[in-house]
């Protein structure tokens, strides 16, 4: 029997079928190698007919992943706790600033590390990074703020960059932002510099220090163009106020500068953002959350009677009742009043208390002023040179984002049963 050569009619149908054959057992490769790596049980292959379509399950949010509704998380007390704390090392985070990284700056002690904060009636859930990932997936989580903003940011940043290859995170500095993008997720947490929420002069994120600072009570366009299309915002304002007792703004006419009493002017900076959230945010797809003010330590006779120092050498929270001075009640109230009156529900984070507690937190003499490290001559002299306004990282910022966390999952469930019920 003479067998004939195959024409090239088949060859070439063969060549196809062999290539086509390649291509899908490559991207089989791909996509189980790739589950691996991320851990993710969230993401479901499903072959229709002759289409390779990806559906997206609804990410799996158990009970002891959200806090109850009766249960409030900002009261409570700081427990001693290293074996589970901290989340990560200095060492382990590329993405910290030198103003934030204590103990490569020369602190000595890490107790403010161990600190795990303990709800009175209910446990925090404990943070997972790919199961916030998951939720943040083709999102943009972004925080709006100062310094302190820029903190909460960075502990955030942390907390996630961990679960990540060095090829699947990347972060950018476009000023007024920070950009830290997670590429296998299609997300972004961002940081954006707005110490006073609206527009003001101090608004250049590398170059705010003006001889006389001006806010535009009335004016937030400007920033609020660069907040389009963001999913989930973080906004806190507060100790760029506090400078002095009478703030330089304008409201109505950009020419007309007056000297407004700083809770005057704070109100009507929030209800020009108030009326920015009605107007720009979508509460079906976007959600909006508020940190309360962060608390200052200056000056130890508030909890230590009768000395004279500050947050420096604080290595212990405090315990019992405490508010300090630094925490302005009258901003409080602002701050619950416009956002009570709102007609979309924006979350107050209320950090501030349990934050009063951790005088031992701050960034103190090993952080950096203007951008630059202290010197031994400015480090001796910690009665005028301590920071007693920031913190440090690993640090109290990272319970902030714990707290972030368990609402973000929880809003992140309701909204999955309603669409299951629907």
């Amino acid at each position: 029997m003479i067998t004939q050569p195959p024409s090239s009619r088949q060859i070439q149908f063969l060549f196809t079928i062999a290539l086509a054959s390649l291509l899908v057992l490559g991207t089989a490769r791909l996509v189980l190698d790739n589950l691996k790596k991320s851990q993710s049980p969230f993401l479901q292959l499903l072959l229709l007919g002759n289409v390779h379509q990806v559906l997206r399950l609804p990410v799996n949010i158990s009970n002891e992943d959200v806090i109850d509704d009766d249960c409030n998380v900002f009261e409570g007390n700081w427990v001693w706790d290293n074996t589970t704390y901290p989340f990560y090392t200095e060492d382990s985070c590329p993405f910290l600033v030198k103003q934030v990284t204590c103990q490569r700056n020369g602190r000595r002690d890490s107790l403010y590390q161990n600190w795990r904060w303990q709800p009175n009636y209910c446990n925090l859930p404990r943070f997972n990074a790919l199961k916030l990932l998951e939720v943040l997936r083709d999102k943009r989580l972004m925080f709006v703020g100062d310094s302190i903003q820029r903190g909460m940011f960075e502990s955030m940043v942390c907390l996630v960059q961990s679960v990540l290859s060095d090829g699947e995170k990347s972060l950018e500095r476009i000023p007024p932002r920070k950009i830290f993008t997670a590429k296998e997720y299609n997300a972004s947490i961002e940081y954006f510099w707005a110490p006073f929420i609206v527009d003001s002069n101090s608004d250049n994120a590398t170059n705010h220090t003006v001889l006389k600072r001006l806010v535009k009570l009335d004016s937030i366009a400007k920033h609020g163009k660069q907040w389009e299309g963001v999913d989930i915002f973080v906004f806190e304002s507060y100790i760029w106020w506090m400078y002095k007792p009478l703030i330089n703004a304008t409201f109505g006419s950009p020419h007309n500068v007056q000297e407004y009493k700083v809770a005057t002017a704070y109100r009507l900076a929030l209800e020009t953002w108030a009326n920015w959230i009605e107007t720009r945010v979508n509460p079906h797809n976007q959600k909006v959350y508020f940190m309360s003010m962060s608390p200052t330590h200056l000056w130890s006779w508030e909890w230590k009677h009768g000395s004279e120092g500050n947050c420096f050498n604080e290595s212990h929270p405090i315990h019992g009742s405490y508010w300090g001075t630094g925490s302005n009640l009258e901003i409080m109230e602002i701050v619950r009043d416009v956002l009570e009156q709102l007609k979309i529900d924006v979350t107050l984070l209320n950090i501030t208390q349990l934050s009063e507690f951790r005088k031992d937190g701050h960034t103190s003499v090993y952080g950096e002023r203007r951008g630059k490290l202290l010197t031994r001559e400015q480090r001796s002299d910690p009665n005028n040179f301590a920071d007693c306004i920031h913190w440090c990282l690993p640090g109290v910022p990272d319970t902030w984002n714990e707290i972030l966390y368990a609402h973000i999952l929880k809003n992140y469930q309701s909204k999955s049963n309603k669409l299951s019920r629907s």
